[in-house]
C-alpha cells in the first residue's frame, strides 16, 4: 500500500468521525435541534395556578342554572305579586317626581298594567288556595325609599335605570316559569304577561 492510499484512507475515517460528532451536537438530547419530548400516554399537563378548567366552568354555570330553576310556582306567585305591588307605587311615584311628560306616562301605564296583573294573580292564586304576601319586599321598598329621596332630573334617570334592570329580570323569570312551571294557572299567567313586560322593558329603555 502506496502512501498516496494510506492518506485517503486517514482522510476518509476524519470525515465520518467528524460526521457523527456533528450529528451527535445536532440532535442530541441538549440540542435546541432535539425533537421534543411528548408526555406519556394518559399524562396531562398540569393546569396554570389562578385559572379555571372548563369543566369547573361548566360546573359553576350548571349549579347557578339549578338554583335559578328550583323556585316552585307558589314561590314565583308569591315574588310576581310583591313585583306588582313594587311597579304600582313606582309608578305612582313617579307621576308625582318625574320631570317630564313621558317618565309621568310610563309611571301611569306602570300602575295600570300592574294593577291589572295583580288582581288576575291574586284571583288565581284564591282559587289555587295560594296565600300572596300584601306588601312590598324589602329591596323593592328601599328602592322606593330611595328613589323618594329624588326629584327632576336626577329622579327620571333613575327611575329608568331601575325600570331596565327590574323589568329585564323579570322577564328572565316569567319566561322559565311559562317554559317550566308545573301549575298550569300560573304558567299561563306567566306566559300572557309577558308581552307587557317586554313591552314596559321598550319603553324603559327608550
Amino acid at each position: 500500500m502506496n502512501i498516496e492510499t494510506v492518506r485517503k484512507i486517514t482522510f476518509t475515517a476524519s470525515l465520518a468521525g467528524l460526521s457523527l460528532l456533528i450529528g451527535g451536537m445536532l440532535f442530541g438530547q441538549d440540542s435546541p435541534m432535539a425533537p421534543p419530548q411528548q408526555n406519556p400516554p394518559g399524562q396531562n399537563m398540569p393546569r396554570q395556578n389562578g385559572t379555571m378548567g372548563a369543566d369547573q366552568h361548566m360546573g359553576a354555570d350548571q349549579q347557578m342554572n339549578e338554583t335559578m330553576s328550583t323556585m316552585t310556582d307558589a314561590e314565583f306567585a308569591k315574588h310576581a305579586a310583591q313585583g306588582n305591588m313594587a311597579q304600582v307605587k313606582l309608578g305612582q311615584l313617579a307621576q308625582e317626581k318625574g320631570s317630564s311628560d313621558t317618565v309621568k306616562q310610563f309611571g301611569k301605564m306602570m300602575e295600570d298594567d300592574h294593577s291589572q296583573a295583580n288582581d288576575k294573580l291574586k284571583t288565581i292564586a284564591s282559587e289555587q288556595n295560594m296565600k300572596l304576601p300584601s306588601d312590598m319586599n324589602k329591596h323593592d321598598r328601599a328602592t322606593y325609599d330611595r328613589l323618594s329621596g329624588l326629584s327632576g332630573v336626577a329622579f327620571d334617570k333613575a327611575y329608568a335605570r331601575d325600570m331596565v334592570s327590574d323589568h329585564k329580570k323579570d322577564i328572565s323569570d316569567f319566561q322559565r316559569e311559562a317554559n317550566d312551571g308545573q301549575n298550569d294557572a300560573i304558567k299561563s299567567f306567566a306566559s300572557d304577561t309577558l308581552p307587557t313586560l317586554k313591552t314596559h322593558l321598550k319603553h324603559a329603555r327608550e
